[in-house]
């Protein structure tokens, strides 16, 4: 069974960096390959293993650091978490290698703490930004009409390149609120330097702090139809205003 990979559609510009890779392995699961026997023909950095290789009681992160096997399940999720990894080798060891470093540390307990909490975030949810600095002030400011409507021909100089498997996972099926934790990149990171680079770039005390902003992807200029009109993006519920310092007191 494909496990809803029969419903990707490739052509959808946010998945452009992975197609070429990816369409073909989501075809050999439809064709009755398992998520785990493909992804691990692929030859990537780690070994793609079925999901009862993971011991009970054993931490997920912690297994893989441990084995460099990664335990992998039918469906889209763990279909797109390994495409990431044959992607992003060098940031998914890091991440690895952070949230293993903070098990040893701290244990497993009820409450993950700031930095394994920034860790899961990115991993699942990251989108990777590299924009004109009028860009970026203006989504910190979270002024949407600057950002996609009186600055929109500056996206041409722009780049974003989904990295959080869940993130790609729920735009199987796009929603307009769905919304991105956005890590700014400098512009001039080429793509085939955009995975060193951001492996050398996150350190613990950097992620802890959360460095994020939001984004709902949709919104981003050529993603969307829909979002050539300038009323697309005065939807309060999804395009929300910073709130003031006296409102998030309340």
């Amino acid at each position: 069974m494909a496990h809803g990979l029969e419903h990707i559609d490739w052509a959808a510009p946010w998945l452009a960096p992975y197609r070429t890779v990816g369409e073909p392995l989501a075809q050999a699961v439809c064709d009755g390959g398992s998520n785990a026997r493909v992804l691990d023909a692929a030859g990537g950095p780690v070994r793609f293993v079925h999901q009862e290789m993971l011991p009970a009681g054993q931490a997920y992160e912690h297994f893989i650091f441990e084995s460099g096997q990664v335990p992998t399940r039918e469906g889209l999720h763990d279909f797109f978490n390994g495409l990431v990894w044959l992607h992003f080798p060098q940031t998914k060891r890091r991440l690895n290698a952070l949230q293993a470093a903070a098990i040893a540390a701290d244990g497993i307990g009820p409450v993950r703490g700031p930095l394994r909490d920034a860790l899961t975030l990115f991993d699942e949810n990251a989108a990777l930004l590299q924009v004109p600095d009028v860009l970026w002030e203006a989504l910190c400011a979270r002024d949407w009409r600057r950002l996609f409507v009186e600055h929109r021909p500056l996206w041409r100089l722009a780049r974003v390149t989904l990295f959080g498997h869940a993130l790609i996972e729920k735009l199987v099926q796009p929603r307009k609120d769905i919304t991105a934790h956005v890590y700014r990149v400098p512009l001039d990171v080429p793509p085939e330097s955009l995975d060193t680079w951001l492996a050398g770039d996150l350190a613990p005390g950097r992620l802890a702090d959360k460095p994020f902003q939001p984004l709902p992807v949709l919104g981003v200029p050529g993603w969307w139809p829909v979002n050539e009109a300038p009323a697309f993006y005065q939807d309060a519920q999804v395009f929300r205003p910073r709130r003031t310092p006296a409102a998030e007191r309340k």
